[in-house]
């Protein structure tokens, strides 16, 4: 028997503003990055949160919003995952939390609202006739990490916008990452915005949920952009310019090293381990101040040009600047290992000018695992420089390895991470 007029639930309200975003001509070739996570309403979260695979909403919040500023809600943690903005700009929240999540979510909100000018499909919310959430149009068309810049010259030079107006708890750690009151580790992190951002859920997210999330984003956007260009959908647009996306790769990289090569040289209690927090205990995290051995592998079977190898060399160099490894270790391939080079302490510095990259045949990068393991070279990790046009498999790799591919070759390695390097 059909209940007219009985109000909906915070769930059923959720579960119609996706179906009416996947109706939607201009968002509906967002429909496999919506189905990425859960999504779950919950009773004590102030406004919404999400660790870049799922989604969490408060029930309160979601009862205040009327139909167009819910699908703006959700609209807005659909495309934190269609940016992957957690995964990305990690290294961008470990040096200022507060900027960072105000940079993703300017990024969003002027591009959601761009889109529902012309028809308000989707509205951002309003209390006593001010938005919540935080917009400009100066940042439209840019990347989270320039408007993070932006905001951090702003900030450094004293126009910072004044105090948060998120709706913490008051619980945080003075670097927007306050706790909810009920323990289940979603934070309350508005910072004047729609939403908290569970970096660290995100951080802990395994090897393998972060590479099938990567999948699954992947082929949401790529079925999106097929669909979208065949029906003409104006949203098409989007989709097309993620499936080729300019990787800022230097961020990348030096995210990659930062995070795999996190040791534990002490321990702080200034910032708690988050894997026991859940638990009721409050655990020291462990703090790395310097990196061990780096192997950078480079391709050289002819398909990277001197003036290309002296510019990603002088990158590397200054990445390394950045994580003080102990030593970096420089194997030249193409069918075998053609050249070996360490550096350590100072000699880094001179790193570009004293290298003699050798090479120029096929590409067979199994030589590089098989000589690691030959040589026991122990490092903390590889990153191999390549076009990805290889003459046989991936390698089996006995450490963390970080694939940079150039040239457009949008191949994804089966083994570690790949960004697609756009230079």
């Amino acid at each position: 028997m059909l209940m007219i007029n009985k109000a909906l639930t915070a769930e059923q309200r959720l579960e119609r503003a996706i179906v009416e975003i996947m109706h939607n001509d201009r968002y509906f070739p967002l429909a496999g990055v919506l189905m990425v996570g859960r999504r779950e309403v919950v009773d004590d979260l102030p406004t919404a949160a999400t660790n870049g695979r799922d989604e969490f909403y408060g029930r309160k919040f979601v009862e205040s919003l009327n139909d167009a500023e819910l699908r703006f809600l959700v609209l807005h943690e659909c495309y934190h995952k269609l940016f992957r903005h957690l995964l990305t700009w990690r290294h961008l929240y470990d040096e200022n939390p507060r900027l960072a999540n105000m940079a993703c979510d300017y990024v969003i909100n002027i591009k959601l609202v761009d889109d529902n000018a012309h028809d308000g499909f989707a509205r951002m919310p309003m209390r006593g006739g001010k938005q919540i959430g935080l917009c400009d149009a100066k940042y439209r068309d840019m990347d989270s990490a320039r408007v993070y810049n932006l905001l951090k010259e702003e900030a450094e030079s004293g126009d910072d916008e004044g105090d948060d107006e998120g709706e913490g708890d008051g619980q945080g750690d003075g670097r927007g990452r306050g706790r909810n009151k009920s323990g289940t580790g979603i934070p309350n992190d508005s910072d004047g915005g729609l939403d908290s951002h569970d970096w660290e859920g995100a951080k802990e997210l395994s090897d393998e949920e972060q590479k099938a999330l990567e999948r699954d984003i992947d082929e949401a956007i790529r079925q999106g952009a097929l669909v979208a260009g065949k029906t003409g959908s104006g949203g098409n647009r989007d989709l097309e310019a993620l499936m080729t996306p300019k990787v800022d790769w230097r961020e990348a990289l030096r995210e990659f090293i930062n995070t795999t090569c996190a040791g534990s040289d002490y321990s702080t209690w200034k910032r708690p381990n988050r894997r026991f927090v859940s638990s009721g205990y409050y655990m020291p995290s462990g703090v790395s101040e310097r990196v061990g051995e780096l192997v950078i592998a480079i391709d050289t079977s002819g398909s990277i040009g001197g003036a290309e190898l002296s510019k990603f060399l002088s990158e590397v160099k200054g990445i390394c600047d950045t994580v003080h490894p102990d030593a970096i270790r420089l194997l030249y391939w193409d069918t075998e290992v053609c050249a070996d080079e360490k550096y350590a302490g100072a000699e880094i510095d001179n790193l570009t000018s004293s290298t003699k990259p050798e090479g120029g045949g096929g590409t067979m990068v199994e030589c590089v695992p098989a000589y690691i393991t030959e040589h026991s070279i122990k490092a903390q990790a590889v990153v191999v420089l390549t076009d990805g046009y290889l003459g046989g498999s991936w390698g089996k790799w006995s450490m963390p390895v970080l694939w940079c591919i150039v040239g457009g070759n949008k191949e994804v390695a089966d083994v570690g991470k790949t960004i697609h390097v756009n230079d």
